[in-house]
């Protein structure tokens, strides 16, 4: 019986049925290996927090741009075409002209400008003026699809304007009032250039979603904002949207060739460049920065497990002395280091989709319990808080934490291996 005690072990294939019976009882503790059990569980739960936060954390940073990104690109055109030689006076054949360049979904004459927008209580706010034709403003769907009040009908031959719901609630209007412009660049006169000032009927109030344009941004019926500004017969740009944004630098020189006119473009990744620039910056400071918690989980692993080690030091050799191999008490103990590793990233990637399926009802509960609001839209653009889960970047997570989480055994393992049954049994 002894012998064939001693050849078991010593017979045992790696990672065999034996050795995962062993690593699994040194998981449950007794009575008198609190302290170990406490260190096991604190790095369990390190892992999982960890994990969840890089998760959720990776998500909304990712959710905030693709959210930012629609919204502004679905305002403002993917590229900007401007005249350089002379005004653009031809601009709607030119626009036509573009719109047939394969991959250009529309082109879309504008006049903009700056104005004072002031409500009948004397509350005023700056704002830009968009001079757009009706057949245009209808194409630009976050807009279109965003009426909230009135509508965009006749839009053209109604001289009314739509605004957005954060600019009607600033100056105090509602469909119907009337809302006073000023335009610094007005009428000469021999006294000098005095500003422009008229009043039009609000026709239709949008809420895009994002609170910047929901409160600055006017659209006007395009021969109006000529006179307004006066720019009778021409526009400032042409804005063209493309069905790939990602796709410009292509659509570039065949967008110039169909202007047929010398012409100045710029494209969405050139106006936002520094905006996206410092998101991503942000988004890889903050994986490195959470990636620590994971670190510090994971040297909690290692203090437990040589904690464990010092404390199974007689156990170890009697399996020693019983013809376990080195090797074998190195795998029994990696195994049970990995064990909590694993679990508690499982347990963090389950935690993270629940909280990114939820987030935005966890962001309105804790602001019912704060009384405050959490993630204010006048401070971060958008109404609600997003989230969106990249399949790659989670995977890049999990591997993370199982890679730091099987480090974290190598050293106590090892220290197990080495031990010297003779020694650990001198003093039993």
């Amino acid at each position: 019986m002894s012998g064939a005690a001693a050849k078991s072990p010593a017979g045992a294939r790696p990672f065999s049925a034996f050795e995962r019976m062993v690593a699994w009882r040194y998981l449950r503790s007794k009575r008198k290996e609190t302290v170990v059990s406490v260190i096991s569980w604190i790095s369990f739960i390190g892992i999982m927090l960890g994990v969840a936060t890089l998760i959720i954390v990776m998500a909304v940073m990712n959710g905030f741009r693709a959210e930012l990104l629609n919204r502004i690109l679905g305002v403002n055109g993917h590229m900007i075409v401007a005249p350089i030689d002379r005004s653009f006076d031809d601009y709607a054949e030119v626009a036509h002209r573009i719109e047939g360049v394969q991959g250009v979904r529309y082109a879309i004459p504008l006049v903009e400008g700056q104005v004072l927008a002031t409500g009948p209580g004397g509350n005023g706010t700056g704002a830009i003026v968009r001079g757009i034709r009706e057949q245009d403003v209808a194409k630009i769907q976050l807009v279109a699809d965003n009426i909230r009040q009135g509508a965009l009908t006749g839009f053209d031959g109604s001289e009314g304007i739509a605004i957005g719901k954060r600019m009607a609630d600033s100056v105090g209007v509602a469909l119907g009032d009337s809302i006073m412009l000023t335009a610094p660049e007005g009428d000469v006169t021999p006294f000098g250039t005095t500003p422009r000032r008229k009043a039009y009927p609000v026709t239709a109030i949008f809420e895009v979603g994002m609170s910047e344009y929901d409160a600055s941004i006017i659209y006007m019926p395009l021969q109006e904002a000529q006179l307004f500004f006066n720019s009778e017969g021409t526009v400032q740009s042409v804005e063209v949207y493309v069905d790939n944004p990602d796709n410009v630098d292509a659509l570039r020189p065949m967008i110039e060739d169909a202007a047929q006119r010398q012409v100045f473009i710029t494209d969405w990744r050139q106006r936002n460049q520094t905006f996206f620039s410092a998101l991503q910056v942000e988004r890889n400071v903050m994986f490195m920065i959470l990636t620590l918690i994971v670190l510090v989980a994971a040297l909690n692993i290692i203090s437990g497990l040589i904690m464990l080690v010092k404390d199974k030091g007689r156990d170890i050799a009697i399996l020693r002395t019983m013809g376990a191999t080195s090797g074998s008490v190195m795998r029994i103990f990696m195994m049970t280091g990995a064990a909590i590793g694993v679990t508690g990233t499982v347990a963090g990637v389950i935690l993270g989709i629940v909280v990114c399926l939820n987030v935005e009802s966890i962001r309105q509960f804790f602001s019912w319990l704060s009384g405050t609001t959490l993630f204010n839209p006048e401070l971060y653009f958008l109404s609600q808080l997003p989230a969106k889960m990249d399949g790659q970047e989670t995977f890049s997570v999990i591997l993370m934490a199982l890679l730091l989480s099987f480090l974290a055994t190598l050293f106590p393992a090892w220290r197990a291996a080495k031990l010297d049954p003779v020694e650990a049994l001198r003093y039993e």
